[in-house]
């Protein structure tokens, strides 16, 4: 396909899409669908598009975005991105937009649909009374009135699994890192902890990202923790939850059931364990497919690709838009530091938030903040939050689970020609700063320690008493289990009182190690960070 007399531009579509959305993008581009396409088709055919339209099938890999030359803009219809390497996207300049509220209901929708279906064995029934049987003494349910529903991610869809559960007059429990108790309300649910919730849940349901997180949240010990007859529920992402324990969970009779409509490998093969016992109910990724939802998705994101395409920004893009020229040289080493600031306090032990306070400090307070505070945002937000967080959604995203967001300027920076001074109100540290020192960011009070720490790699950050031979304990035991340290920082506010000590190091800890390095005399708390 060539570009018609008016120069307009050229659109692929590689999934299926509503008509209504290629209808709006008709109007402003020649648009060309062409499903299916395996990896090195869409390399081959890419060049000549300057945007690309995907839902869930087609996976964006890097090799795809490094040969779409004249590509500006990537659209998924729905809310995950995990098929489109979006780092890659952003390291071209290639916006990525997403449609993260047309399927919301269709989703909760579908998560009731099968809650109901499994509490009442619809489908053993069905599949009994197709069979010539009559099985009602064996299909006797259980009325969900009264039971406790335990909602895990209490984003846009899990907020409305439970406002839906309310109704029908279930008992509400819900588990999010980023929601503070006092949210709880709000969300007409009774916010807790994991490990509470699962003790005392009737249905578990699972609405959380896909991330390294959330990876396996819920393997054989979670599970193990949900009392005897209770259910389980995935209707968000594959990989949540860990598919052989769920499914051996079911098989032992530890749990009546479970509902599947999502998996790690879709579709999943024929010997899947989830697919040998008829106690769980399964269903081919329908979350977002009613036509309700897939009109919303198709038209959203079409038409942010034609904003795009015009010069106009995105409602929803999921990644950064470029900083001005003027500003790149300050703005970038910046968002650098305040993205590992954020992701270290996340890592230290970050829970709940009620606030996040960015302190801007004498060079850093003389450029626009929004990108740099958006970066610690998705640093502190991004490994719990169930929508990307970026300079166009941070704002809405904290706002979504209850966190102010505060940017305060300083002129004076002390010794420093600048620094941005992270403090969270919530669980876990309290307050981190940093500042960039030849173009590298650094760490330079941690919990009101100083400290001259680069915040990358693999670090053991733990805090202790400051007495002799700590220190010396820790290296045995690191050096004991061949792990090599490459830096040591120490922070501490008196000889004998409150320390903080940083390690680098270049190997992995194992649990066995981590429980040794908990147990040195004096250490208070050990936290393992990958920045």
């Amino acid at each position: 396909m060539e570009p018609d007399e008016g120069g307009r531009p050229l659109v692929l579509v590689a999934d299926p899409l509503a008509e209504a959305g290629l209808a709006r993008l008709r109007e402003v581009a020649q648009v060309e669908v062409r499903l299916k396409l395996t990896e090195a088709e869409l390399v081959a055919l890419i060049p000549r598009f300057e945007a690309l339209l995907v839902r869930s099938e087609t996976k964006v890999t890097a090799p795809v975005i490094a040969a779409g030359i004249a590509l500006r803009v990537i659209g998924r219809a729905g809310v995950g991105v995990d098929n489109i390497d979006v780092e890659a996207a952003t390291h071209r300049g290639i916006l990525v937009v997403n449609a993260p509220t047309g399927n919301t209901v269709a989703a909760a929708e579908h998560t009731l649909a099968l809650m109901l279906a499994l509490a009442r064995n619809v489908a053993r029934g069905d599949a009994s009374l197709r069979a010539g049987r009559w099985d009602r003494a064996q299909l006797v349910g259980s009325e969900l009135r009264g039971k406790t529903l335990l909602v895990v991610g209490l984003g846009k869809i899990g907020a409305e699994v439970a406002r839906m559960a309310t109704g029908l007059q279930m008992r509400v429990l819900g588990f999010d890192p980023l929601v503070a108790p006092e949210r709880g309300p709000h969300l007409g649910v009774v916010v807790t902890s994991l490990e509470d919730g699962l003790a005392q849940a009737d249905v578990l349901t699972v609405h959380t990202p896909l991330n390294d997180a959330t990876r396996g949240m819920i393997g054989a010990p979670q599970l193990a923790l949900l009392p005897a007859g209770a259910r389980v529920l995935n209707v968000g992402r594959g990989g949540i939850i860990d598919e052989s324990a769920l499914a051996e969970a079911v098989t032992s009779g530890h749990l009546a059931g479970a509902a599947v409509d999502v998996f790690t490998k879709e579709p999943p093969p024929p010997d899947h364990p989830l697919l040998q016992d008829p106690r769980i109910l399964v269903t081919p990724h329908l979350g977002a497919s009613t036509v309700e939802a897939q009109l919303s998705v198709a038209t959203d994101v079409a038409e942010q690709v034609c904003d795009v395409l015009a010069g106009r920004p995105a409602r929803w893009a999921v990644n950064s838009p470029q900083v001005s020229p003027e500003e790149a040289a300050v703005v970038v080493p910046y968002q650098d530091l305040a993205a590992r600031l954020g992701s270290l306090w996340s890592q230290l032990g970050g829970g709940s938030v009620r606030q996040v306070e960015l302190e801007y400090r004498g060079e850093a307070a003389r450029v626009q903040p929004g990108a740099i505070t958006a970066a610690a945002l998705g640093g502190l937000l991004g490994r719990f939050s169930h929508d990307p967080v970026t300079p166009v959604n941070a704002g809405e995203v904290a706002r979504q689970h209850g966190i102010r967001v505060v940017e305060r300027r300083s002129s004076e920076a002390g010794s420093l020609a600048g620094s941005l001074v992270l403090r969270v109100d919530g669980e876990g540290c309290g307050e981190i700063e940093g500042s960039v020192v030849l173009g590298e960011p650094r760490v330079v009070r941690l919990e009101g320690l100083s400290m001259d720490l680069v915040p990358q790699g693999r670090l053991i950050v733990l805090r202790h008493h400051d007495r002799p031979g700590l220190i010396g304990e820790l290296g045995q035991l690191l050096g004991g289990d061949n792990v090599n340290i490459a830096e040591m920082r120490v922070g501490r506010d008196a000889p004998r009182g409150r320390a903080v000590t940083a390690v680098r190091i270049d190997d992995p800890v194992g649990p066995g190690l981590e429980e040794r390095l908990r147990a040195i005399p004096g250490v208070e708390s050990l936290h393992l960070v990958e920045l």
